[in-house]
Parts: C-alpha cells; sequence; structure tokens
C-alpha cells in the first residue's frame, strides 16, 4: 500500500510488550478494498496513557482507536460519552472523536460473540443466559447479550465480587433482565458461555458440570489458543451446537468498520485475506 498524507489511520493502543495481531487482519483487508486506511499498533505505558490517548486524537488523519489491555478499564474515565456496553462491561476498546471534539466510547468485545452466535441461526430473542467467568471478555459479553434481547442472565465467578459487581451493572442499565448469580450450574439455560481459560488444555478441570448440558444449549468460548478447547469438545460431545473463540475476533471487526464509518465486510471474507501466523 502507498501511504499518502490522506492515509487515515486507527491507532491500535496497548501496552508495548502486547502481541499486535489486528494489522494482520484489517490492513489486508483494507489494501484489497482499496481503502486508503492502515491500522497501526502503538505501545504505551500504563502511566503516559491519559495524556497519549488526548494527544493521539490531536493529529489530523486519526479515524479511531482500538484500545487493549491494560487501558480499556482506564478508558472510560477519560471519554466524553460511553456507550450502555461500556456501562455495564466498565471497559473500553474503541475511541472515535466526534465533529465537534469530543471523545465517545464503545466496546466490542462481546459484540462479536454476539454476532457469531446469531450469524449461525441462533436467535436470543427470551432466551435465559450462562456467562461463567466476569473478567473484561465475560462482562464484555454479558453487556452485549443483555442489548440483544435475552429474558435472563446468569453470571458466576470464583471471585463473588466480580460476579456481584457485574450484576449490579446489567441491573442497573437493564431493569426488566432477570439477573442472578452464586451457580455455574449449566443446566436449564438456552445459552452457556465460558469467559475463563479454564478446559483449554485437555486435563484442564473444566468451567462447569458438562453432564448437565442439554444438546438443545448453544456454548460458547472465548479461548483462541486453541480451535476446540477440552471445554467445547466436551459440550459437542453431548450434541450442542458450539462456537469457537476465534469467532469472536473476526466477527466483532465488521462491527468495529462499522464503528468508524469504514466499508464493512463479512468474518468469512476477513479470515480469507487475514496474514496471522496461527
Amino acid at each position: 500500500m502507498y501511504i499518502t498524507g490522506n492515509t487515515e489511520f486507527i491507532a491500535h493502543i496497548g501496552y508495548p510488550t502486547f502481541s499486535f495481531k489486528s494489522p494482520m487482519i484489517y490492513n489486508p483487508y483494507f489494501e484489497g478494498a482499496g481503502i486508503d486506511a492502515l491500522v497501526v499498533p502503538m505501545g504505551c505505558q500504563a502511566e503516559n496513557y491519559p495524556t497519549f490517548l488526548r494527544s493521539v486524537f490531536g493529529l489530523t488523519n486519526i479515524r479511531g482507536a482500538l484500545i487493549t489491555m491494560p487501558h480499556k478499564v482506564t478508558t472510560v474515565g477519560l471519554l466524553d460519552e460511553v456507550s450502555i456496553n461500556v456501562k455495564v462491561a466498565g471497559a473500553c476498546n474503541a475511541v472515535k472523536r466526534t465533529a465537534d471534539g469530543r471523545l465517545v466510547g464503545d466496546m466490542f468485545d462481546g459484540a462479536g460473540f454476539v454476532r457469531g452466535v446469531q450469524r449461525k441461526g441462533f436467535d436470543l430473542t427470551n432466551k435465559r443466559v450462562l456467562v461463567v467467568g466476569c473478567g473484561g471478555v465475560g462482562c464484555a459479553i454479558a453487556a452485549s447479550l443483555a442489548g440483544a434481547g435475552i429474558a435472563g442472565i446468569a453470571v458466576f465467578d470464583v471471585n463473588t465480587a466480580a460476579a456481584d459487581a457485574l450484576a449490579k451493572r446489567l441491573q442497573d442499565n437493564y431493569p426488566a433482565l432477570a439477573v442472578s448469580t452464586g451457580s455455574n450450574d449449566p443446566a436449564g439455560f438456552d445459552l452457556v458461555v465460558n469467559a475463563t481459560p479454564m478446559g483449554m488444555n485437555p486435563g484442564d478441570p473444566l468451567p462447569m458440570d458438562v453432564s448437565r448440558l442439554t444438546p438443545h444449549t448453544f456454548v460458547g468460548e472465548v479461548v483462541m489458543a486453541t480451535e476446540m478447547t477440552a471445554f467445547l469438545q466436551a459440550a459437542k460431545d453431548r450434541g450442542c451446537q458450539v462456537q469457537v473463540g476465534s469467532d469472536m475476533l473476526f466477527e466483532q471487526i465488521p462491527a468495529y468498520l462499522e464503528y468508524f464509518d469504514f466499508p464493512s465486510t463479512t468474518a468469512e471474507h476477513l479470515r480469507s485475506v487475514a496474514r496471522l501466523s496461527y
């Protein structure tokens, strides 16, 4: 790609040691689609981040910023306006500047998960959902599920304070949603999500009792280090439809593109052009 003074860029801001994979997905797509834009990785120490975020948006050709750990939580308090997903998740991973100069933010980790489930034909309307793991990705998924019309959600974490805090944010922002905590029993749920690293490798303890899953349950995973985790394989063996962790990554990118007002595409196309080493 020939870079000109008109080339717009998306800053991907993370910790200096973070492994930036997004340019190897976005940039091949931009190049193939003839879009004069680039995703540029930018490492930033936590103590410098608040000043840096404001500074980078002083550039004239920035379209937006993708935010990775450890800056997602800090970002929330630095913006002029945030979405309901950010309020529920307690973190933000996408920032853009409005015409009047305000910085606004949204969260798309959960959107990727939800889009993947919906594109597989699973209707979330009035469904009952269990999310195990209330860290950053679990909170983001719970936020997007709450906005997708589910009837009820149970959230579980070995850190009960994290689960209780997420439950309160869900209830504050979705008063009509039935929210519960305290159990990781998957029986009776339509959708079950593992948002923990548990079950990543054979022999690992599983995040829940898979014998309590029924074949009608849709089971999702967030781990991307391996395509079919021990947990997903156990669910599949019980007849459940499953979603692998990498689907969440590729499904959220079209949502980012739309947020930044770029032409969108499909997860399948992004997979076909990506230059990832795994």
